[in-house]
């Protein structure tokens, strides 16, 4: 699925380079289920966005599939983001004067569905995540865990390929952590996903089936 060869990504901090990553060489196989930890600044963010082709490295190259997306256009990147790639993100980032389900079919806008298309793939992807009930609602009427079921439908309703979350469940308690894990577990085992997460949460990690420590710009397996 995604194959990284000798990537290394630096970025100008005032009058400072900072090395975000540095030299890494990487694969993840289609349907893998991968949990990635280490420090504030280690480079877990700069990883997961060259896994987004949400940014490019400065040399090296990312590819996903038959695509390198180190060597494509801003335009085809777009492409690939609204069709294989759904995101996850602690914040939820919903927008808070959209319904439910209007926040789930604002990932189908770029593939130029019918509104009614639109509606019964959010429907049913609000419905995948337990909240068929929960269409009408706007984010202020959910609570924490049922917003980030919002944001996982929303993910989902384009049938990506891959899913990328960053601290998933950062913003959660225990009880509804475990909950989303086990929701993204299980959607993962059922439909096949590449699963890439990004968490500070040891217990989170340990449910992947493979775990990689970044620091200081390099991977290691753990």
């Amino acid at each position: 699925m995604y194959t990284l060869e000798n990537v290394s990504k630096s970025y100008k901090q005032g009058k400072r380079t900072v090395t975000a990553l540095s030299g890494v060489t990487l694969s993840i196989p289609e349907g893998a289920l991968v949990a990635v930890q280490g420090p504030t600044g280690g480079g877990k963010s700069t990883l997961l966005q060259m896994l987004g082709a949400l940014d490019r490295p400065s040399s090296g190259s990312v590819r996903l599939g038959e695509n390198t997306l180190s060597a494509l256009g801003d335009r085809r990147l777009a492409q690939i983001r609204a069709r294989e790639i759904g995101f996850i993100f602690q914040s939820f980032n919903l927008i808070p004067t959209l319904t439910a389900a209007e926040n789930v079919e604002t990932a189908l806008a770029p593939l130029g569905l019918p509104a009614e298309a639109r509606r019964t793939r959010a429907a049913a992807a609000l419905a995948s995540v337990g909240l068929a009930d929960r269409l009408e609602h706007r984010p202020a009427e959910l609570s924490g865990g049922q917003q980030q079921r919002v944001a996982i439908a929303r993910a989902l309703v384009k049938e990506p390929a891959v899913l990328l979350a960053d601290e998933p469940t950062g913003n959660l308690d225990e009880q509804t952590r475990d909950e989303i894990m086990d929701l993204l577990e299980g959607l993962w085992r059922e439909r096949g996903l590449t699963l890439v997460l990004v968490t500070h949460d040891s217990a989170v990690a340990a449910r992947a089936e493979r775990r990689l420590h970044i620091a200081h710009g390099s991977v290691r397996e753990l």
